[in-house]
């Protein structure tokens, strides 16, 4: 599984509905949908500024979590955003991988075209 952290934004569409049900009833609500596709909730949280809702989720690879996405800003209540979240591990993976680029402008050494 893979960690995503989806951040929204409501639409005037969405604040009427959290108004009506509240944010726990909302958080049952987002937590059966990425439950139904085979995710877990992490955590849950509103906040205050740019962001209203931050949601992060073990769900099963990408094509999940986009479908999640699609379909949540489909319905029109929020505006989503998905971060896939990566782990330290796979940051001490990453670094030991040796890289071919050369940054536009800089002039190619031996060995690169």
């Amino acid at each position: 599984m893979a960690k995503y952290m989806f951040q929204s934004k409501y639409t005037a569409k969405g604040l009427v509905g959290l108004l009506k049900e509240g944010g726990s009833r909302r958080r049952a609500a987002l937590t059966q949908t990425i439950e139904g596709m085979g995710g877990t909730v992490e955590g849950f949280y509103y906040g205050f500024g740019d962001t209203d809702l931050y949601l992060i989720a073990d769900l099963p690879d990408d094509a999940t979590a986009t479908a999640v996405s699609l379909n949540i800003a489909n319905a029109g209540a929020l505006d989503i955003k998905a971060t896939v979240l990566i782990t330290p591990e796979t940051v001490d993976e990453a670094v030991k991988k040796k890289v071919a680029y050369r940054p536009p402008g800089a002039r190619a050494t031996r060995g690169q075209k």
